[in-house]
């Protein structure tokens, strides 16, 4: 099954080009394969397959299931996509750094999709896919410009969450998909840091 690349923090201008700013939740990214001979066949967390009996974590299945199965299926259907990987984010109120409580209710937010074969959606399409359903939320859409980092880091930015955001740009032929990077908030990184206790390989790694 497919895993999702890596976000690198670095971030340019890219002229005049359009991003999209999308809001990043604070949870653990979900795997989902669909096939149009098997159905949703396949889950995973991050890096390794999913069992829908595990605690916590395998709530992801039972929730996309009641989220989002029947839906997506009309619109692979007629894209006439033959595979599909969906990727989530599986969140808390109390979630943070990829941990969660188990008295917490959790829920599903659809963040990204690759066809098989295909790269990832870019944002536009993403959207006018799947943006009636409960999808991340796009907070901003335009040139980048020098301020949008500062408004993000201050969580001043309209509609932005406490993590940070991930900005979506061109269509990169090397990446296979659209140029992406993200901010963190600086709240979210004073937070990490206290949880990391001194320890800069984890912080390095989580943030």
């Amino acid at each position: 099954m497919k895993t999702y690349p890596s976000i690198p923090k670095e971030y340019s201008s890219l002229g005049d080009q359009i991003i999209y700013v999308q809001d990043k939740l604070d949870g653990s990214n979900i795997r989902v394969e669909w096939t149009k001979k098997g159905g949703f066949s396949k889950f995973g967390t991050r890096r390794r397959l999913l069992d829908p009996n595990e605690p916590i974590f395998g709530q992801a299945v039972t929730i996309f299931n009641g989220k989002y199965a029947e839906d997506l299926v009309p619109i692979f259907k007629k894209e006439k996509w033959q595979k599909v990987t969906l990727f989530m984010e599986l969140y808390g109120e109390n979630s943070f750094a990829g941990n969660h409580l188990e008295e917490d209710v959790l829920d599903l937010m659809l963040f990204d999709v690759q066809p098989f074969k295909k790269p990832f959606l870019p944002p536009k399409e993403f959207y006018k896919l799947f943006g009636h359903l409960d999808v991340v939320k796009s907070l901003y859409v335009g040139p980048f410009y020098p301020e949008l980092v500062e408004q993000v880091k201050k969580t001043s930015l309209e509609g932005i969450t406490f993590e940070g955001v991930v900005c979506k740009g061109p269509f990169d032929r090397k990446k296979g998909g659209p140029i992406m990077f993200k901010i963190k908030t600086d709240a979210w990184l004073g937070r990490l840091k206290e949880y990391c206790k001194g320890d800069d390989n984890l912080f390095n790694k989580l943030a």
